[in-house]
């Protein structure tokens, strides 16, 4: 804000020397840059006149010119001085993106976005980094447009990595109220899509890392079970719609672990349905084992009956990966 005020005082100096020497012996007002007559003399080599403060530079332009308003109405000095202050932070807020910009896109792409990460110490994969998304309103993950960081620092007021990284807790404490996870549940899917594919739907492998990112700070009881239901069955579950994924928000308010808060009757996607059969008979199954082992039997001679199928399916399926965001696909971070 030093330069801008220099610059700003400076340019009234030059106005008011200039309107002293073509209004001498006019009856006005005397300017409040202009120089008293009496007074100590100078020293050699220094400037007669004497340095101004913020208040005294906008009180120039409210007395002897116009603020920048549209309308050609004088502001008051404290409004000035925040213009001022504004215009100031845009200009330290550009210079800190221009520090990661990519050298042939007006954004920050993935080098620069590692190099971000690595300035604000934090792991890309992290919870904060993505409520930092959120409040930037990313676009896409791995990309921060120029419009995007300059919206984002300004909202946290922040013009350095010190002085994001002093946002995070206050960050956090916003993405645990209600209303704001929700919105930044919901903006989790989009901010998921390829938008250069024009993605729709959440691609499984994008959708499951992406749901423990999102609740990893209040995780809902049925979550692993629900992560464990989509990993088990790769084939017939490939995406992940938006309507699926903001209703499974309300799902998880609604069903307990012991899913005692399931009803048939309630219009939940046909994905929910399909789900708590599979985790019940999944249960049972485990029931039955445990039971068998406590009581010294033989695991082989467990009469699964219809529900062999299922506990072939439930063998078969794939270990859910630790997937990084920061190296989901070709150098996908979670920006």
């Amino acid at each position: 804000m030093g330069q801008c005020i220099s610059h700003c005082c400076q340019n009234s100096r030059e106005t008011s020397s200039t309107s002293g020497k073509n209004d001498q012996g006019s009856s006005g007002p005397p300017s409040l840059l202009s120089r008293p007559t009496a007074g100590p003399p100078t020293m050699p080599g220094k400037r007669d006149s004497l340095p101004l403060t913020p208040k005294d530079c906008a009180n120039s332009q409210v007395n002897g010119q116009k603020g920048p308003s549209t309308d050609g109405t004088k502001l008051e000095p404290s409004m000035l001085i925040a213009n001022l202050d504004s215009t100031c932070l845009d200009d330290r807020i550009a210079e800190l993106f221009a520090r990661y910009c990519d050298p042939h896109e007006d954004a920050i792409l993935a080098d620069g976005m590692e190099r971000f990460c690595n300035d604000l110490h934090v792991d890309p994969a992290e919870f904060i980094v993505l409520v930092l998304a959120w409040k930037f309103q990313a676009s896409a993950m791995c990309r921060f447009i120029r419009s995007e960081f300059m919206r984002g620092c300004r909202a946290l007021g922040a013009d350095s990595t010190k002085a994001i990284q002093a946002s995070f807790p206050e960050l956090l404490r916003e993405a645990r109220q209600d209303d704001a996870f929700k919105e930044l549940y919901r903006f989790t899917f989009q901010f998921g899509l390829d938008v250069d594919e024009g993605q729709r739907a959440l691609p499984r492998e994008m959708a499951l890392p992406l749901w423990r990112l999102v609740f990893s700070q209040q995780p809902p009881p049925i979550l692993e079970c629900w992560l464990d239901f989509l990993s088990a069955n790769p084939t017939s579950i490939r995406g992940i719609s938006r309507d699926t994924w903001n209703m499974f928000l309300n799902f998880t308010q609604a069903i307990g672990s012991d899913l005692d808060g399931y009803s048939e009757d309630e219009a939940w996607p046909s994905l929910f349905d399909a789900f708590v059969d599979w985790e019940l008979r999944r249960r049972r199954l485990t029931a039955v084992a445990d039971g068998r082992a406590a009581s010294g039997e033989s695991g082989e001679d467990v009469d699964l009956t219809a529900e062999t199928d299922e506990k072939a399916t439930d063998e078969d399926a794939p270990v859910l990966p630790d997937v990084s965001l920061w190296r989901v696909g070709a150098h996908k971070s979670i920006f």
